[in-house]
C-alpha cells in the first residue's frame, strides 16, 4: 500500500487517487463514490450554468462527507464569433442533413471562462479543492479562491508551463501527459505534437518546482498509479478508467467504445470544441480529419458539434459524440467505483513490493 504524503494530508484523502473532472462524465455520484472510498473525487463545472454547478456540489454533499475537488476553465475570451468558420459549417452540412435538423447554425459561445459568477459559487459552497484548466484565472479572483481556504491546481504540459503555474500561484501542479484524454491542459501555445508523454514530463517538472505535483495521462490501473508515485508524483489523477463505472451514466454508444478501445483507438483533435483533445476516433474525426485548422475558435466550434448529438438514442449517435478517451482505454474495467479505488490501490501496492 502507498505510504501517505503531506499532499494526502492536506486534500484529506486515504488514497493518492484522484478522479479527473471530466465535465459533462463526472457526475455527483461518481465523485462521492470515490471521495467516501478514501481518494478525491472532482466535479468539472466549467460547463455549466453557476446555478447548475451549485445543485452538483450540493448533491454531492449529500451523499459525502468527504472532500471535493471542482474545476473550472480559464481560456481566453474568442471575441466576434459569428460568421466565423464557414468551411466548417459546409462540411458538417450532410451530417446535420442526415439527421434532419435543417441549417448548421451560426457558431456562438456556450459557456464563458472562470469569472465572478463562477466564484459566487466557490465562496457559497466552499469546496476544499479548486482546479483549473488552461491556465489560472486574473490575480484578484485566484486570491479570492484562495481567501475561502481551497487549495488551487492546475494542469501544464510542459516544464515552462509548470514553472509559471508555480510563480503565479498554483499550490499544486498536475503534471498532464500527452496520453491524457479530454482536452489538453495547455496554455502557453505549446503543440501538441512536441508535448512530453507522462514518463517524460513528470519527473521533470518534479525536478523543476517546489510544490506537490500529481502525475495525469495514460494511468488506468495500479501500475501506472505506482510509476506515477516512483517518478515523484504525490498523487494520480485518473479520468479515462473511472468512465466505465456506472456511476458517470455515460452514453451506451460511450461505453462500448471504450470497452472494445485499443492503444491505437484515440486521437488528438480540435473537431469537438476548438482546443486540442483526446478522444476515441470516430466517423466525425476522420471524415473531417483535413479541418482541424479550419475551425471555430474555442469554444464556439462546440456549439457547431454539439446540435448533431442532441438525439442520444440514435442508433448511430457514436459517429457524432465527443468520446473523450486516454490512450489507456484498454486497460480499463467495468466496476463501480469505490471497488475501482480498491482495486487501484491494491494493485499499486504489489508493484511497488515488486520493485523493492
Amino acid at each position: 500500500m502507498p505510504r501517505s504524503n503531506a499532499l494526502m494530508v492536506r486534500l484529506g484523502i486515504a488514497h493518492p487517487i484522484i478522479q479527473a473532472p471530466m465535465a459533462g462524465a463526472a457526475t455527483p455520484a461518481l465523485a462521492a463514490a470515490v471521495s467516501n472510498a478514501g481518494g478525491l473525487g472532482s466535479l468539472g463545472l466549467a460547463t455549466s450554468k453557476p446555478q447548475d454547478a451549485a445543485r452538483m456540489i450540493q448533491t454531492f454533499r449529500q451523499q459525502s462527507s468527504g472532500p471535493l475537488n471542482v474545476n473550472f476553465f480559464c481560456h481566453g475570451d474568442p471575441g466576434e464569433v459569428s460568421g466565423t468558420a464557414a468551411n466548417m459549417r459546409q462540411r458538417l452540412r450532410p451530417l446535420y442533413e442526415a439527421r434532419g435538423l435543417g441549417e448548421v447554425p451560426e457558431p456562438s459561445v456556450p459557456y464563458a471562462p472562470f469569472g465572478p459568477a463562477h466564484l459566487e459559487v466557490i465562496e457559497e459552497h466552499k469546496p476544499e479543492i479548486v482546479s483549473f484548466h488552461f491556465g489560472l484565472p486574473a490575480p484578484r479572483l485566484l486570491r479570492a479562491v484562495k481567501d475561502t481556504g481551497a487549495l488551487v491546481l492546475s494542469s501544464a504540459t510542459t516544464v515552462a508551463e509548470a514553472l509559471w503555474l508555480e510563480a503565479y500561484g498554483a499550490d499544486v501542479i498536475i503534471a498532464q501527459g500527452l496520453e491524457a484524454g479530454g482536452h489538453r491542459g495547455t496554455f502557453m501555445g505549446a503543440d501538441p505534437a512536441s508535448q512530453p508523454g507522462l514518463f517524460a514530463l513528470l519527473p521533470q517538472v518534479v525536478s523543476a518546482v517546489e510544490v506537490p505535483v500529481i502525475g495525469a495521462g495514460g494511468i488506468a490501473d495500479g501500475r501506472g498509479v505506482a510509476a506515477a508515485l516512483v517518478l515523484g508524483a504525490s498523487a494520480a489523477q485518473i479520468g479515462t478508467a473511472f468512465l466505465r463505472c456506472p456511476e458517470t451514466g455515460l452514453n451506451p454508444a460511450y461505453q462500448s467504445a471504450l470497452a472494445v478501445g485499443s492503444d491505437d483507438a484515440t486521437a488528438v483533435t480540435r473537431l469537438f470544441s476548438g482546443k486540442p483533445a483526446r478522444a476515441l476516433r470516430n466517423r466525425l474525426v476522420e471524415e473531417l480529419s483535413d479541418m482541424e485548422a479550419d475551425i471555430a475558435p474555442y469554444p464556439a466550434q462546440m456549439s457547431l458539434v454539439a446540435p448533431l448529438r442532441e438525439d442520444g438514442d440514435a442508433p448511430d449517435i457514436g459517429d457524432v459524440l465527443s468520446m473523450w478517451s486516454g490512450q489507456s482505454v484498454a486497460l480499463t474495467r467495468a466496476m463501480p467505483a469505490a471497488e475501482l479505488v480498491a482495486v487501484l490501490m491494491r494493485e499499486a501496492g504489489e508493484s511497488l513490493n515488486a520493485a523493492r
